[in-house]
């Protein structure tokens, strides 16, 4: 390969271990997303939601939104980010962090109506805090679930970019120039 056309690559080990990364975080956010639950399994807000658990689903959102912020921290100060891959990626990160430093508050909000509605006496008052419970905790789901799909799609990218530089280095190695034929005993060169 050319020195000029390495510059666009991303280094493979490199590429590997951000891929790995991303897998990890993709799978936090995803299984956040669809393993926090507020509704039983009728569908209806339980009676006395646990304050507590709510409140743990904020923290684990904010220590998930911390992690996808500190590693796209690290790729833009990486020379990764100049390629056009890494532009793409970078991109992806920034989606992936401004989206799940959205979903803590939602959560922390979801418990704090959750705290609020075992104090309640009110019936209209309590209908109004169990939907802004659900409407937060969705809301909440939501942002976690787009993270999920960012960093998906930039492992994607990364991955994709990996196949390119296999058929690249394939190519080059057809495209080598055949060495000269040995010159005859005894003859003259050719």
């Amino acid at each position: 390969m050319k020195p000029d056309f390495e510059r666009h690559l991303i280094p493979r080990d490199d590429a590997l271990h951000l891929i790995g990364t991303l897998k990890v975080m993709k799978d936090k956010a995803h299984n956040a997303a669809h393993q926090w639950q507020l509704l039983d399994e009728d569908g209806h807000v339980p009676a006395a939601p646990s304050y507590t658990v709510l409140l743990q689903h904020a923290t684990d959102a904010q220590d998930l939104s911390r992690e996808v912020l500190r590693l796209t921290d690290e790729f833009a100060r990486s020379p990764l980010h100049t390629t056009r891959v890494g532009s793409t990626v970078l991109t992806k990160l920034a989606w992936a962090t401004t989206s799940s430093s959205h979903a803590p508050p939602y959560f922390a909000q979801t418990a704090e109506h959750a705290l609020a509605l075992l104090r309640s006496t009110n019936p209209a008052d309590k209908q109004y805090l169990s939907n802004n419970m659900v409407h937060d905790h969705a809301t909440g789901r939501a942002y976690l679930r787009r993270p999920s799909e960012s960093l998906r799609d930039a492992g994607k990218e990364l991955e994709d970019h990996l196949g390119f530089q296999r058929v690249l280095a394939q190519l080059t190695r057809q495209e080598t120039p055949p060495a000269p034929p040995a010159p005859r005993p005894g003859g003259r060169p050719r």
